[in-house]
């Protein structure tokens, strides 16, 4: 995985829960919504780079 991705990844991921954590105390749906949106997002990039280095790995 590139650093770039992987910075990507995990920042996706930190500013979601922050946005979601940042909802929930003010009630506010759309706040919410967007950081879980955001995390998920993040997630699913941090999976995909996964899987692109074990293909690597196995298919040279």
């Amino acid at each position: 995985m590139t650093a770039k991705r992987k910075m990507q990844a995990k920042g996706a991921q930190v500013i979601g829960a922050m946005k979601e954590a940042v909802g929930k105390a003010t009630h506010n749906r759309k706040l919410q919504a967007e950081g879980k949106a955001e995390k998920t997002a993040g997630q699913g990039l941090d999976v995909s780079e996964k899987t692109k280095d074990e293909v690597r790995k196995r298919w040279p």
